[in-house]
């Protein structure tokens, strides 16, 4: 299974992806759910395993571990699989993620 890393290094340097159509959800402590959201034309950098977004006035370090869920147009290609659901969400990210083995260049269509 490609991870949340590997899909965010594709989205950013192939140049067949607007990152700007991306977004990313993120376990974030004391937000509304617990969860916030980037566009992805607000990732700064990303780092072996920091992701840097700009957010308000300010820059903020997100572990890529707390990545939940990336999108691209609106279609999830990559969630990550809960303790509770173990295997179940791991399927679905394998089936949107199938067709991302094309050659750089190629856009994904889901």
């Amino acid at each position: 299974m490609r991870t949340s890393y590997a899909l965010l290094l594709r989205l950013i340097h192939d140049p067949g992806y607007d990152l700007s159509k991306a977004s990313i959800e993120y376990l974030d402590r004391g937000a509304s759910g617990d969860i916030s959201l980037v566009k992805g034309e607000d990732i700064i950098s990303l780092e072996s395993g920091i992701m840097e977004i700009r957010s308000d006035l300010k820059t903020k370090f997100i572990p890529i571990h707390r990545i939940r869920r990336i999108s691209y147009q609106g279609e999830p290609l990559w969630e990550k699989r809960d303790a509770e659901n173990f295997g179940a969400k791991e399927k679905t990210a394998k089936e949107q993620t199938a067709g991302m083995t094309a050659t750089p260049g190629t856009p994904y269509v889901p």
